[in-house]
């Protein structure tokens, strides 16, 4: 599950953002159109990007935008951002927050415009065109950046005004602005030496390019890594639905009279659980797990090393020991030793309940005579064994109850509007990029309108793994614009006619990212750097997490968890099943989400003179001091197509999951204590805490809205890890003093 969020620094996007351009500065509003005349270049005619959509919302026109007007607007952002930066930087006036940082909030508007719309549409509905202009784009873009932000005249009136900041009588959102711009700035490189930044603007300028180059050779890998089947009978254990699936696909690849599984962006195969032939099993495990790794035009492995290369070094450059120090300082982790000890503590308690599913698996396979070890291709298929003996249900039961449009109108919708009184209204009259695409109308409790919301579901080769959240207009009281805000998830998309039956998993994901939707939506700040979810990265997954809790809620679970054909409810006693089950499984999930946080760390805690020759050795011994190497359950995503570390976005970041998850077990628990769904616990979230994007200290909106410091102790009990974890009570109040010195209050 996996987040895509801009903010005023950032160097990269994340898988979730994970397109590769960023946001420069500052967000979209009212245009202000480039200084370049139409008839000097045919793409800037007519070109939709160059004013503000008058469509409701200010929803780009999607049905007027072609490929070849995002080069020309995004270059004529730039020249005219950095006309309206050197104006700032060369008032003639006293430095004041208004001629500075207000003026600075009201620069880059083309641009980000511009720039949104092309990330967010390369990422769910690319193409080779819009491919190679990202190519093109993104050093460019990385120069453009540097431009500003070590602009050194524009920097001393910033400077200025923080050192005066105590005396200028801001607001509080006004002086937490000040001090982000501050920070932002002295982080992008604006105290280096002339040389220093010379050697900056090199660095991040490659890596843009890597960015770029890694992010597209994850994606056409995925989509060549396909596993044909010829024999059906190969396919047996498949639902109705699962083949359908696979013979759709094999149609759309042209393999007709053939059955094709596509491969998804993590390691873990959807149809792993379901495939009674080992032998299919263990060929699309060996496939994923080879993915951009096994030489060809796609693999990462050089790309992996030098990027972690140049990030050592300009951690150095800096100031800093290395990336991960550089990134988590700006975390609410705050340092490389918090987050070490965090996943460290987990790793072995993980680590010890994987090997005893794993043992139980082995029984069943025992009793088979089946006559071999459980491996990575047999782990979904023999749990769903264990399940179904121990809970008496497997997943294929589910699915029926699961359908894609109840899951969303009658269970994601339905949540929002019992806890925070939102009604949803479908437009068929806004133009969209995708013909599977959804428009809502999102009306607030007062029934005054509140934002647009995209609901981009299936999957399809033009669009990257995983599930995200993107804004294409952000709330601001400084431009009066509304948030216009999308879900992009990868179902699977079934032939004409069939339904969409969801797995437990993606009901939860979808459940997820509509969280990261309501933060965008009850957005209400003044300026665009603090819109929505412009919050620290291991602090944006808290909310949305909090939001899966609602999934399994009964009076929710009930409402949305019909039979496809027969309209029944799901049977209380499946549901109870269900919500027993919850713990099921934890040691792998845990170990797999761990194993890739710890070779994410591992890649970004190396000095420069450390980095590899040998990547792939290397993620082997790190996955082995970390004490997680265990075969059977292999990491979420190997380094060569672990697009949240290389891609951008979650580099040194990919703890944030369970970081926030801290704060989302100890604050479900809260909402549990208080009632559950009520209208006056979402009111008090919302107001508290979703409503106040990133204009104040995060961490110091969750002590608010719980009014006290977080336990650990819920987590641990969600995942089964408070046995090994806690202890007796005397460790357990340890560890929340751990936690609270280290910057988890």
């Amino acid at each position: 599950m996996h987040f895509c969020f801009r903010s005023l620094v950032k160097s990269t996007s994340a898988e979730a953002t994970l397109s590769l351009i960023v946001a420069v500065t500052h967000i979209a509003a009212i245009s202000v159109i480039a200084q370049t005349s139409p008839v000097q270049n045919p793409n800037m005619a007519d070109n939709p990007l160059l004013s503000e959509s008058s469509l409701p919302y200010h929803i780009p026109p999607f049905d007027k935008i072609k490929d070849e007007h995002f080069e020309p607007a995004i270059e004529a952002g730039m020249r005219e951002e950095l006309k309206e930066v050197e104006g700032v930087a060369n008032d003639s006036e006293k430095p004041t927050f208004d001629n500075t940082i207000v003026a600075l909030e009201h620069t880059g508007r083309l641009l980000d415009r511009a720039e949104r719309t092309f990330s967010n549409l390369n990422a769910c509905n690319t193409n080779p065109t819009l491919q190679k202009i990202e190519t093109e784009i993104a050093p460019q873009l990385s120069a453009h950046r540097d431009a500003i932000h070590l602009n050194g005249k524009l920097f001393a009136r910033i400077q200025e005004l923080y050192d005066n900041r105590d005396n200028l009588g801001l607001d509080p959102e006004s002086a937490y602005l000040l001090e982000r711009y501050y920070k932002d700035f002295v982080r992008a490189g604006a105290k280096l030496s002339d040389t220093d930044k010379e050697k900056l603007k090199k660095i991040n300028t490659e890596l843009a390019t890597l960015q770029t180059q890694f992010e597209q050779n994850v994606l056409k890998e995925k989509n060549a890594s396909s596993v044909v089947v010829d024999r059906k009978e190969d396919l047996a254990g498949l639902s109705d639905n699962q083949m359908a699936s696979v013979t759709a696909a094999a149609k759309a690849e042209h393999k007709d009279g053939k059955f094709v599984i596509q491969m998804q962006n993590t390691t873990g195969q959807p149809l792993l659980g379901s495939l009674q032939n080992r032998q299919l099993r263990e060929r699309i495990m060996q496939t994923s797990l080879a993915r951009n790794s096994h030489g060809g035009e796609f693999d990462t492995r050089n790309i992996v090393t030098r990027t972690a290369q140049l990030r050592a070094e300009k951690a150095k450059l800096l100031g800093y020991a290395n990336w991960a120090a550089y990134q988590l300082e700006d975390q609410t982790a705050h340092d490389v030793p918090t987050v070490n000890k965090l996943l460290s503590d987990l790793a072995p308690p993980a680590v010890a309940n994987a090997k005893r599913e794993a043992t139980d698996m082995q029984k069943i396979v025992d009793q088979e005579k089946g006559g071999f070890q459980i491996a990575s291709w047999d782990w979904p298929f023999y749990s769903e064994k264990v399940r179904k003996a121990r809970y008496a249900f497997d997943e294929s039961e589910l699915r029926p109850y699961y359908e894609l449009n109840h899951v969303i109108l009658d269970g994601v919708f339905f949540a929002a509007g019992k806890l925070y009184g939102l009604t949803f209204k479908e437009r068929h009259d806004i133009p969209v990029y995708q013909p599977d695409v959804r428009v809502f109308e999102v009306y607030d409790r007062d029934g005054k309108p509140l934002a647009l919301f995209l609901g981009d579901y299936y999957a399809r080769p033009s669009k990257r793994g995983g599930a995200w959240m993107n804004a294409y207009v952000q709330q601001s009281d400084l431009f009066g614009t509304k948030p216009v805000v999308a879900n992009h998830l990868n179902i699977p998309k079934p032939p004409p006619g069939e339904p969409t039956l969801l797995t437990h998993d993606e009901v939860r994901t979808a459940f997820h990212e509509f969280g990261h939707a309501l933060h965008g939506m009850f957005s209400n700040v003044k300026y665009p750097r603090f819109s929505g979810t412009s919050v620290p990265r291991d602090f944006v997954e808290y909310p949305s997490q909090v939001n899966e809790m609602w999934a399994t809620w009964p009076e929710v679970l009930k409402n949305y968890a019909k039979h496809y054909k027969t309209g029944e409810p799901i049977p209380q006693a499946l549901l109870d099943k269900v919500i027993a089950a919850e713990k099921f499984n934890q040691g792998y999930k845990t170990t797999e989400y761990l194993s890739a946080s710890l070779l994410d760390q591992a890649w970004h805690q190396l000095n420069p003179s450390d980095v590899p020759q040998d990547a792939v050795a290397f993620e082997a011994e790190a996955l082995h001091k970390a004490g997680v190497d265990f075969s059977p359950v292999p990491p979420r995503y190997r380094s060569f197509y672990f697009s949240h570390a290389f891609a951008g976005g979650y580099s040194a970041g990919y703890y944030s999951y369970l970081w926030s998850e801290v704060l989302d077990a100890d604050t479900v628990e809260w909402f549990k204590e208080h009632g559950g769904l009520k209208r006056e616990n979402g009111d008090r979230f919302r107001a508290m805490l979703l409503s106040r994007g990133g204009s104040a200290d995060a961490l110091g909106l969750f002590k608010n809205f719980v009014g006290r410091d977080p336990y650990i102790e819920p987590l641990l009990r969600r995942r089964g890890l408070d046995r090994e974890q806690s202890g007796n009570g005397a460790s357990r109040r340890t560890e929340n003093e751990r936690l609270q010195r280290s910057g988890v209050r």
